[in-house]
């Protein structure tokens, strides 16, 4: 079963670096991730969405592949692969996997402008690994579906750096 975890951020900035170590912790198998989105409010209160994967274009290069080969077929491989590439990245703009995007945008509408959300969808998660690399990175948990005590764990790396540095009066 999948965790759901939103940080928010008051930097814009500051989400993509999180994510960005969170796909540097998969590549070394510490967490499988199944969706990181980062939503970003922009100034004008527009709320911009920014996927792990472009749906749209992987369904116009499968489309492609699949319309040439089916054309090949057919001896019209020019016609298959332009008719695959349409219906791919008709298909591919249409779908939607990991974190609902209605529900990205409307949590992300309570941010201020000119912040950002990290939206994460974990299937697996070697926690105490996980937690020691994003301890100090800063956000606020503002959505989680963990259990009490592994939210508060989550709190306690993401602020511990800042309590550190007040403690030595930097």
């Amino acid at each position: 079963m999948s965790e759901l975890i939103v940080i928010a951020y008051e930097d814009v900035h500051k989400a993509e670096e999180v994510r960005l170590m969170l796909l540097k912790m998969q590549r070394e198998y510490l967490v499988a991730l199944e969706d990181a989105v980062i939503a970003v409010k922009k100034p004008d209160g527009k709320i911009k969405l920014h996927q792990m994967y472009d749906l749209t274009t992987m369904g116009a290069v499968s489309g492609t592949f699949w319309g040439l080969l089916v054309g090949a077929i057919f001896l019209s491989p020019f016609l298959g692969a332009a008719v695959g590439a349409t219906s791919g990245l008709i298909s591919g703009a249409l779908s939607d996997v990991g974190v609902n995007d209605n529900f990205m945008k409307e949590v992300a509408a309570s941010l201020t402008p000119g912040s950002s959300a990290l939206f994460i969808l974990v299937k697996k998660v070697t926690t105490d690994k996980v937690l020691e690399e994003l301890s100090g990175t800063g956000g606020k948990v503002i959505k989680t579906s963990l259990t009490h005590e592994d939210e508060q764990k989550l709190k306690d790396a993401l602020s511990k750096h800042k309590e550190q540095l007040a403690t030595a009066g930097i």
